[in-house]
């Protein structure tokens, strides 16, 4: 494994133009940009799946740990769309901290990103199957195999990620705008229905625990995971230093203020029910029905399977760049790195994407776990990746800014807030463990990051010796 020497100044220097690394430059646009991180996120399965679990824990505080975790976000987000501003490739965060900090400190983001983008691909094929089943049982009274609708649908994401990017922006693009929409309508609907109103146990806080704030914070924050993902675009998007940082700080907005009317309107709708929104298997279908307009139920269920084969195909598209960067950067064999001639997509590491994916959901099922819960587990392992990825990028930051001569003391002090709050939400996160084996996770993740250090000291040893 060999790198060339060269110092931050060189890095971020006045080029800051991405790399093409075979990849077909200059093919998106802003809102195909756009697109990759709206899918990455898959916002319509957060209202449908996650909100009911914050919920569970925050109750009336619902939409309020959403504009906690919109506050982090956008903080996240500032720090990227900075990074984003000085350079563009494949790599996104891993990049950014590689060519700042150690060496140590880039794998580590390397390793991260990889299992964070795996690791969400998998939470929402699960999710896939989840709704698979649900709509299966009300047009066909039965449950779906599971193991061929997971085969199909990563196998159809992996397909359209390897023949062509543009495609696929444009696929994820269309998908996440008619399931939102769908969504926004019944939300607009619902108050007409239920009378105008100020649901003052909300904005009071009424009854809550601020013990389960903590978990709560936890679970929103995986509602954003993702958002960054634009940045793994940076060799083919059209002026890249200016779009991504646009794209990044747009999606943690819209996505907060989308998440934050969800929380406030599915709490309200629920008002009197017998099921409780955290008990519900469907609860925008339920909603539907109230607001007036039950047919978009359904449409809103199948807007959700849809969703989350979107978000299974985004991530496959994040997690082969960043494959095809660390193939680069010789953290991994070469043939990751190989792109395909006639569509410019680095066809080896989709497969092995999409391939791991499958392989993760098919062992969970074959073990006769459900969609839930595999969206649940492998959602929850994700997050520790993104918050890596994240606090790593912080701290890279004015390392990069002063190595331009352009340090900054409040960019500093907003790269410390953003680490301290990411630190915390990880401290959180190991606390919030409900069972054995949620609280599993963090040691499993500690033991792969073990590994993917341990691989990068044999790697860099034999290149050594040769």
């Amino acid at each position: 494994m060999t790198r060339t020497t060269t110092t931050q100044a060189e890095v971020y220097g006045e080029a800051g133009a991405a790399e093409s690394y075979g990849l077909r430059a200059g093919v998106l646009g802003p809102v195909e940009t756009l697109a990759q991180s709206v899918s990455a996120m898959a916002p319509s399965t957060s209202a449908s799946l996650t909100i009911p679990l914050v919920f569970a824990l925050a109750g009336n505080a619902t939409w309020f740990v959403y504009l906690l975790a919109t506050g982090v976000m956008l903080l996240v987000g500032f720090c990227v769309s900075r990074f984003a501003k000085l350079s563009a490739s494949p790599g996104s965060l891993y990049s950014y901290t590689a060519d700042t900090l150690p060496p140590v400190f880039g794998v580590a983001a390397a390793w991260g990103l990889l299992l964070a983008y795996l690791a969400t691909g998998a939470s929402v094929a699960g999710g896939a199957l989840y709704y698979a089943t649900v709509l299966c049982q009300q047009f066909f009274h039965g449950a779906p195999p599971a193991i061929p609708t997971l085969a199909a649908v990563c196998l159809i994401a992996g397909f359209i990620a390897w023949r062509d990017v543009k495609l696929s922006a444009e696929i994820m693009l269309w998908i996440e705008a008619v399931s939102v929409s769908l969504i926004v309508i019944v939300l607009i609907l619902l108050p007409v229905h239920l009378g105008l109103h100020i649901d003052t146990s909300q904005f009071r806080l009424q009854g809550i625990s601020f013990r389960g704030l903590g978990p709560a914070l936890v679970l929103s924050i995986f509602s954003f995971a993702g958002f960054e993902s634009a940045t793994t675009l940076g060799g083919e998007t059209r002026e890249p230093l200016k779009t991504i940082p646009r794209a990044v700080l747009q999606c943690a907005l819209l996505a907060g203020v989308f998440f934050m009317l969800c929380a406030y309107s599915e709490v309200v709708g629920f008002r009197g029910e017998s099921t409780a929104l955290s008990d519900s298997t469907s609860p925008l279908h339920l909603l539907s029905a109230k607001a007036g307009v039950s047919p978009l139920g359904v449409a809103i269920d199948c807007g959700a399977f849809i969703s989350m084969f979107a978000c299974v195909l985004a991530c496959s598209t994040a997690a082969a760049r960043v494959l095809l960067r660390m193939a680069h950067d010789g953290l991994l064999p070469a043939a990751f790195e190989r792109t395909n001639r006639r569509h410019g997509t680095p066809g080896t590491a989709i497969v092995l994407s999409t391939a791991l994916m499958f392989a993760a959901t098919a062992g969970f099922a074959l073990l006769q776990a459900t969609g839930s819960t595999m969206y649940d587990l492998f959602g929850s392992l994700s997050v520790f990746g993104f918050l890596t990825a994240y606090a790593l990028v912080a701290v890279a930051l004015p390392f990069a800014r002063r190595a331009l001569g352009r340090h900054s003391h409040i960019l500093a002090a907003v790269s410390v807030l953003t680490v301290v709050l990411i630190v915390l939400i990880a401290i959180f996160d190991l606390n919030s463990a409900a069972d054995a084996v949620h609280a599993r996770i963090p040691y499993l993740y500690l033991i792969y990051i073990g590994l993917g250090l341990a691989w990068y000291g044999v790697r860099r040893n034999l290149c050594a010796n040769r």
